[in-house]
């Protein structure tokens, strides 16, 4: 099984009639079956809106719906949604996922250190204390970083450039990760 298995390819809709032009329909039940055996489904009627990768990070990690993460995306999003899953189970998952779906092991890595700084990222605050660097979005010139943006960018590229040194041992790439965020986010 190696890094696991997908059921095949799912079918999904857009659903672009209301509110984000990221959400989708999962039509078909769709599963992944990791490593450890332990089957993660994304049943008819979910709704998905891609990988949890920070805005800022698209241009470096890749968007919600390109590339060989599609599919662990569409699990990922799944059991994001249900209760009694921890986050950090989760993203182990993506990852593995990641792998299954085609990703090379660095990018891999890189997705996984995506999706865990963006669960950084809405767990907390911006650390500026400086109040002209807490300014709204439409006070900022345009292209301008927001201070939260920076501090994810930056926060990603020590881990992304700590990653690339590290085997491919998930429990050391999980290390880095730690080290650089704190204890994994829980449920």
């Amino acid at each position: 099984m190696g890094n696991g298995i997908f059921s095949g390819n799912p079918k999904t809709e857009w659903l672009s009639d209301k509110g984000s032009d990221r959400d989708m329909r999962v039509l078909d039940a769709f599963w992944y079956i990791d490593p450890a055996g332990r089957r993660w489904d994304a049943p008819a009627g979910t709704i998905i809106n891609g990988a949890s990768i920070p805005r800022t990070l698209w241009s470096s990690v890749g968007s919600p719906y390109t590339g060989d993460y599609r599919r662990a995306a569409l699990v990922h999003d799944a059991a994001m949604g249900k209760e009694g899953i921890r986050r950090a189970d989760a993203d182990t998952m993506f990852y593995y996922a990641c792998l299954a779906g085609g990703c090379s092991l660095l990018q891999a890595k890189m997705l996984y250190a995506g999706v865990r700084v963006g669960a950084w990222a809405s767990n907390t605050q911006v650390l500026s204390m400086d109040p002209a660097a807490q300014l709204p979005d439409g006070y900022r010139l345009p292209g301008q970083q927001s201070p939260r943006e920076l501090e994810v960018r930056a926060r990603y590229t020590v881990i992304a450039n700590q990653l690339m040194a590290t085997s491919d041992n998930f429990a050391d790439i999980e290390r880095v990760v730690n080290k650089n965020l704190g204890t994994p986010p829980g449920p």
